[in-house]
């Protein structure tokens, strides 16, 4: 059973910084690509970043610069560092990940992904 857990959110002034991590689990984590996404109220979850197999990652352009994306394959644990965080980014930030029954790459299409976690608030105040 697949099971994504998100951790690390919550409140922090504009221009701090957060982490984030999602443990993983059910799956062979290495062989996975894995990504971030996050949703605000009333909008569709927006690709954030992702990371390969073989640690190569990618960015949307809203956080190019101030986010990183890492992942730890032998603790199963995937993170986001954000820095110079601005009120634009508050919202739920999700890990996901496809099944192994599709192709194993990086995608920024939320539907091109299977297993998604429960979400972790990341809130920016002004």
């Amino acid at each position: 059973q697949v099971q994504l857990v998100e951790s690390g959110g919550g409140l922090v002034q504009a221009g701090g910084s957060l982490s984030v991590s999602c443990a993983a689990s059910g799956f062979i984590f290495s062989d996975h690509p894995m990504h971030w996404f996050r949703r605000t109220p009333g909008k569709e979850r927006e690709f954030v970043a992702a990371i390969s197999r073989i640690g190569i990652s990618t960015y949307a352009d809203s956080v190019k610069g101030r986010f990183t994306i890492d992942r730890d394959n032998a603790k199963n644990t995937l993170y986001l560092q954000m820095n110079s965080l601005k009120p634009e980014d508050t919202a739920v930030y999700y890990c996901a990940t496809m099944s192994s029954g599709r192709l194993l790459t990086i995608s920024r299409r939320a539907d091109d992904l299977d297993y998604w976690g429960q979400g972790t608030q990341v809130t920016v105040s002004s």
